[in-house]
């Protein structure tokens, strides 16, 4: 059977973000398991199955069951899994050293084997509202991608004047930013810590072509993209479709002021989106509308997410936003929303730029343990409660107001402030024939 580490500790996470930059690391290995500096960094697979057993002296730290029970499916069952910690708990029970208390063991098994079936239920009861909840999505994709059928040019005055206009609706910017911030937790909330695992798993060669969010496996994290995707059309339309020059203005003056608030918020997915819509052609194009608007504050905003150097804005602004959120005094201060689709990614080439097996056939832990700290962040994210007040109507507003598709969005814009040049002239020339026939 394994050993486990001889250190007291056993399992230590916090040696996880020591610094041993100025000097050699200690290398060890203690019964397939492999240390560096008092950090484990791989294991066999029954090694590390070992770390799960508890003893007299010893209870495995709860951030190593989540670390390996997120990950274990890629080598193994989960209910294989305990069916392993159970043999091993029960082997070491019957040949353990005569003076182990029977006792205290007893209840260090029986605590280890109530937290993982705690664990199923959990996720049972949370597949259940998951099932509910993508059902509800399927409903209201359906509903949306019947309102947002391409809208002919004459349908430009008509929505201009509908009620749902997003001034007449609401003329706030702090109270649409919470309204954004209640979407973007709701959605986060069902985004559970298996759909990571499952979305970024390997696939077999002949799935290679596809997307990497794979069918009925990762639909809230395709939901929640596709939420990013729809606020930025939606912004671009609210603000293509005015036909007065100073009423374009308005409205992009109201999403700065919108993204600013969002900034404050610390909802950093809804201000990215803003920011992406702003700067769709259709809007940038725009020049006697952005004339008439103080862009000092949208410079500013775009440097905070500008993408040269990784993000570096960003993730610093992310870093105070959790610190922020480590020390709250209030429930607004907790909110962290980061930029998800920069988080798949920083996952998705993590999972893929280190090997889950080593050359010597152990298991790459120290991969694992960065991916479930990144997943761990995340998942204290979503468990904030939104404290803000709900606004039903602006709310059902940005789920199910209709917007322009890219062509659309063109064409308003050429309509709003004219071609500069015949290459602009012919397309929307091209666009009004080929919008006028749907």
């Amino acid at each position: 059977m394994p050993q486990t580490t001889p250190y007291s500790s056993k399992f230590n996470p916090s040696t996880y973000s020591s610094n041993h930059s100025h000097r050699q690391p200690v290398e060890e290995n203690y019964g397939g398991l492999h240390y560096r500096d008092n950090k484990l960094v791989s294991g066999s697979l029954e090694a590390l199955i070992q770390l799960l057993v508890p003893t007299v002296d010893y209870y495995p730290d709860r951030s190593y069951i989540f670390t390996f029970l997120l990950t274990s499916r890629l080598f193994l069952h989960p209910f294989e899994l305990m069916s392993r910690v159970c043999y091993l708990c029960v082997d070491h029970h019957r040949v353990g050293d005569p003076q182990t208390d029977k006792v205290i063991l007893y209840h260090q098994i029986t605590t280890l084997l109530t937290e993982m079936v705690l664990l199923i239920q959990r996720l049972l009861r949370k597949l259940t509202t998951l099932g509910q909840y993508e059902e509800s999505l399927a409903t209201s994709s359906a509903t949306a991608a019947a309102m947002d059928r391409p809208l002919a040019l004459k349908s430009k005055q008509q929505l201009v004047r509908r009620d749902e206009c997003v001034l007449n609706l609401c003329d706030d910017p702090f109270v649409f930013a919470q309204q954004l911030t209640h979407i973007e937790m709701e959605r986060l909330s069902y985004i559970g810590p298996e759909e990571f695992v499952r979305a970024f798993a390997k696939k077999r060669p002949s799935d290679n072509h596809k997307s990497f969010f794979s069918k009925r496996k990762a639909s809230n994290l395709e939901a929640y993209v596709e939420w990013f995707n729809r606020l930025s059309y939606l912004i671009a339309t609210e603000i293509c479709m005015p036909v007065k020059k100073k009423h374009r203005a308005r409205v992009l003056e109201f999403f700065i002021d919108v993204a600013q608030e969002c900034f404050n918020i610390g909802n950093f997915n809804s201000l990215m989106a803003i920011i992406t819509g702003m700067n769709m052609n259709p809007v940038s194009r725009l020049k006697k509308t952005w004339n008439k608007v103080n862009t000092d504050k949208f410079d500013i905003l775009v440097h905070q997410m500008d993408p040269s150097s990784n993000f570096y804005s960003y993730r610093t602004a992310l870093r105070g936003a959790t610190q922020r959120s480590s020390t709250a005094h209030t429930s607004q201060e907790m909110i962290v929303i980061p930029f998800f689709s920069l988080l798949i990614k920083d996952i998705y080439f993590l999972n893929e730029g280190c090997v889950n097996r080593l050359p010597n056939g152990h298991i790459n832990f120290e991969k694992f343990w960065e991916l479930a700290k990144q997943v761990s962040e995340f998942l204290s994210w979503r468990q904030v409660i939104c404290p803000f007040e709900r606004d039903r109507k602006t709310l059902q507003y940005l789920i199910s107001a209709p917007v322009f598709g890219e062509d659309e969005l063109q064409l308003a814009s050429y309509e709003s402030e004219g071609p500069e040049n015949n290459m602009e002239r012919d397309t929307r020339r091209s666009l009004r024939s080929s919008l006028s026939r749907m």
